[in-house]
């Protein structure tokens, strides 16, 4: 059973990138929409890729502050969905060999990639507090989201 109402908040989604014409507020209030409308996004953000260095650099967040202002291609979770341009799913932190900590809070991380034309932008990452709460509505409620977010990248 899901626990948040995809569908609402996908509309709500569509009504912020039809009224926001300028990326950063755009991307400042989905974060604070899907935090404020599912429990277990403890912490959401997002990364941008920077070519010219091979990582990614923090975007707009909702939650807690992170020292992870930039991520090396490859490195930790958001890293490798960088690399492999595929969602990722961790129901446990503690099991990825290279996890990058943001906080000894989180137990589990979705990271969803933007891509453009197939080649990758951006992605979306959410941080849980909670043991294994993501399921494949999840999964499809923010590759739905990433889909529409390519129109401002």
């Amino acid at each position: 059973m899901m626990n948040f109402d995809a569908v609402a908040i996908l509309k709500e989604v569509s009504v912020i990138l039809s009224e926001h014409n300028e990326k950063t507020q755009s991307l400042v209030m989905i974060t604070r929409l899907l935090k404020e409308k599912v429990f277990h996004y403890d912490w959401v953000g997002f990364y941008i890729l920077n070519e010219e260095k091979n990582g990614l650099v923090l975007g707009p967040y909702t939650g807690a502050h992170t020292d992870h202002t930039f991520i090396p291609v490859g490195k930790g979770i958001c890293g490798q969905v960088a690399q492999n341009k595929q969602t990722m799913v961790v129901q446990d932190v503690s099991t990825v060999e290279n996890y990058l900590s943001c906080s000894i809070n989180v137990q589990s991380e979705i990271v969803v990639p933007i891509l453009k034309d197939g080649e990758f932008v951006a992605e979306l990452d959410i941080d849980s507090h909670s043991p294994a709460p993501f399921t494949n509505d999840d999964e499809i409620l923010l590759e739905k989201i990433c889909r529409e977010l390519v129109l401002i990248f």
